[in-house]
């Protein structure tokens, strides 16, 4: 039956950025789907954990800091440890930085360029290599943005990361699509997460966006339970490469 398709029953799934928003919306879809997650964050994610008991789920939260790739080694093999293997990594980490671009610094260049782009480009790596090591192939799923398909205002070190994102996710399903690794990615439009909060609170700003969401409303975590089980699950295994915009219509006007 086509639904059995959908099952993660037996599956672990490493979630990044699991404490809240989009992270935690999509560790809960995992888990209701059958999965065993590890989710990783640089702070305490007791919500998330209390969620997860409340559904009964196999979850584990760790607590390490992605702005570096020290952790990376370490969160592969507590997966590994902890579950006994790894099938799905979900690249969801992520920071902005809002700024003129005239006055754009450094410093707020790197630190949300290393996050977004290097970080999930090394943690693919390492989980790529767990996957073939298993010898029986895996999902990678990237967080991209509605700025992986346009230019945006005052963010350009989130608009060059989230570009970089839709970019790497194609060359990784090219290169490892041979070892039965599929990598996609997920394109939010405007969540109602800490990422936009200034923009919901900004009263003319929030009217302006809302007009052109055809769904007219922000979007909720819990709007990417479904895609990121399908990208995770033997459904998707002829999907490669591809970019799944979850944005209420935004793209569409």
């Amino acid at each position: 039956m086509v639904l059995d398709s959908f099952s993660l029953q037996g599956k672990t799934a490493v979630v990044t950025g699991c404490s809240t928003g989009l992270g935690q919306g999509m560790s809960l879809g995992l888990a209701e789907a059958g999965a065993k997650v590890l989710g990783v964050d640089y702070v305490e994610s007791d919500e998330t954990v209390e969620l997860m008991k409340k559904i009964g789920a196999d979850f584990k939260a760790i607590k390490e800091n992605l702005m570096t790739l020290e952790p990376i080694e370490r969160i592969i093999s507590s997966a590994v440890e902890t579950f006994g293997s790894l099938d799905i990594l979900v690249n969801n980490a992520g920071i902005i930085r809002r700024e003129d671009s005239i006055n754009f610094t450094e410093k707020d260049w790197d630190e949300v360029v290393d996050l977004n782009m290097k970080t999930l480009f090394f943690l693919s790596q390492a989980a790529a290599r767990q996957f073939i090591k298993q010898g029986r192939g895996g999902k990678i799923i990237n967080v991209a943005s509605m700025l992986s398909f346009q230019g945006g205002i005052r963010v350009p070190s989130y608009t060059a990361s989230k570009s970089g994102v839709m970019g790497l996710t194609k060359l990784m399903a090219n290169e490892w699509a041979s070892h039965r690794i599929n990598v996609n990615a997920i394109a939010p439009g405007y969540m109602a997460t800490n990422n936009t909060a200034a923009l919901r609170a900004d009263p003319v700003r929030s009217a302006e966006l809302l007009g052109r969401i055809p769904a007219g409303r922000w979007g909720d975590p819990a709007d990417l339970k479904g895609p990121v089980v399908f990208l995770a699950s033997s459904a998707s295994d002829y999907v490669s490469g591809y970019t799944i915009a979850v944005d209420g219509g935004w793209l569409a006007r």
